[in-house]
C-alpha cells in the first residue's frame, strides 16, 4: 500500500470493538543516544511496551485488553491458552485472570523444571494458574488437549475461553491497531516520521496489528518483523490468516474500501539462530551492551533476538537509508532471568 494510500487511509474512523483498561498506557517514546551499534547518521528509537505494567510487562496486554472484554461479553469464567515454559503471554494471561476473577489454565510447551519455577513460570504459579506440561514432540496437540480441557471443564459447568498462542488471533490483533493510534501521538510530539517500526515476531499478533494500524492511522513507516522461531513463509501465511479473518470480522469498524489483502508483510528471516528460546552468544553481548548504555533491558527469546537482527540489517545497508528507526520494545524481563548462565557477571 502506498504512501498516498496510507494517508487517505488515515483520515477515515477506526472504531475499536470493546477494550477493557488493563495496561498502564500510553508507554513512553524515546531515542536511545548512546548506544554504540546504531550507524552513523542514523536515529534509533524505542517505544516502551516493556513499561504495560510491572507485573503486566509487555506486548501482551495491549492483545489482552481486547480478547478479555471479548470473553466477559461472552460470560466466560475461565481462560485457557499456551505456550512455551517461559511464556510472557501465559504469564500476562494468569496475572490478569487473577485480577479479574477468572480461573487460568495453562498448557506449557516442554517439561516440569527440575527445580523451583523461575521467571514467568514462578509468577504463573504466584497467580494462581493451573500448569499442565506437554512434551515438545506432542506439542502439535495443543489445541486437541485444549479442547479436551475445555470440553471437561463444561461438564463441570464452566465456561471456558480458548486463547491461542500469544492471543494472536482476528481479537488480539486489535492491541496493535490501536498503538499505532498511540505512536501517531508519539509521533507527532517528537515531530517525527519514522522510516522503519521494527518488532519481535513470535506468534504474528503484534505484526499483524502494527501492519493494519500503520495503514489505518497513516503513519507511513516501514513495518519490519524479526521472527524468533519458524521461518519467513510461516509468518507470511499466518498473518495473511489473521489479517483476513480480522477484516471479515471487524468489517463494520474499518473505513470503506480498506483492503487488507494490500498490506505489505516484511518478515527478516535469519535470525532465529538455533531455535525458539535459544540464543546465540552475540544476543547475550547485545543485551550486556544494550543495559550497559541505556540501561535498556530485552531478553534472549524476543527483543534480545529482535534488536540485533535490527543492528545487523541496519549495519549491512538492508534498511535502504533509514534515518530514523523505531523499535517496539515487547517486553520479555522475567524471561531473562532463566538465561542469566550465559552473562558474566563480576
Amino acid at each position: 500500500m502506498s504512501n498516498s494510500d496510507l494517508s487517505r487511509q488515515a483520515d477515515r474512523p477506526v472504531r475499536l470493538p470493546p477494550r477493557l483498561e488493563l495496561a498502564r498506557l500510553p508507554t513512553p517514546l524515546r531515542r536511545l543516544g548512546r548506544f554504540a551499534g546504531i550507524p552513523a547518521g542514523g536515529r534509533l528509537w524505542i517505544k516502551h511496551d516493556e513499561q504495560t505494567g510491572t507485573e503486566l510487562s509487555g506486548n501482551k496486554v495491549r492483545k489482552l485488553e481486547f480478547t478479555l472484554a471479548n470473553a466477559l461479553e461472552q460470560g466466560h469464567d475461565t481462560l485457557i491458552t499456551c505456550g512455551g515454559i517461559q511464556s510472557n503471554h501465559a504469564r500476562a494471561t494468569a496475572i490478569l485472570g487473577a485480577r479479574l476473577g477468572l480461573s487460568v489454565h495453562l498448557v506449557l510447551r516442554g517439561d516440569p523444571p527440575d527445580s523451583l519455577p523461575d521467571g514467568n513460570l514462578l509468577l504463573d504459579h504466584l497467580a494462581g494458574a493451573s500448569v499442565r506440561y506437554l512434551p515438545r514432540s506432542e506439542w502439535h496437540t495443543h489445541e486437541a488437549v485444549a479442547e479436551q480441557l475445555r470440553q471437561s471443564l463444561a461438564r463441570d459447568g464452566h465456561r471456558a475461553l480458548f486463547i491461542p498462542t500469544g492471543a494472536s488471533d482476528e481479537v488480539g490483533l486489535w492491541g496493535y491497531v490501536a498503538a499505532c493510534a498511540e505512536l501517531r501521538e508519539d509521533f507527532r510530539a517528537a515531530d517525527l516520521r519514522p522510516d522503519v517500526i521494527a518488532v519481535a515476531t513470535g506468534s504474528g499478533g503484534t505484526q499483524s496489528g502494527l501492519i493494519a494500524g500503520n495503514a489505518l492511522y497513516g503513519l507511513g513507516a516501514r513495518i519490519m518483523a524479526f521472527n524468533v522461531c519458524d521461518d519467513a513463509d510461516w509468518f507470511h501465511d499466518k498473518v495473511s490468516a489473521d489479517l483476513g479473518r480480522w477484516q471479515r470480522r471487524y468489517r463494520d469498524c474499518l473505513p470503506a474500501g480498506f483492503d487488507a489483502a494490500r498490506l505489505d508483510i516484511h518478515t527478516v528471516d535469519g535470525h532465529v539462530g538455533p531455535g525458539y528460546g535459544e540464543a546465540p552468544p552475540p544476543v547475550y553481548e547485545t543485551i550486556a551492551s544494550l543495559a550497559r548504555s541505556e540501561g535498556v533491558f530485552l531478553d534472549p527469546v524476543y527483543t534480545g533476538k529482535a534488536f540485533h537482527g535490527l543492528m545487523q540489517e541496519w549495519r549491512n545497508g538492508a534498511l535502504k537509508g533509514a534515518r530514523d528507526v523505531v523499535f517496539v520494545h515487547t517486553g520479555g524481563l522475567f524471561g531473562l532471568f532463566p538465561h542469566r548462565r550465559h552473562f558474566s557477571v563480576s
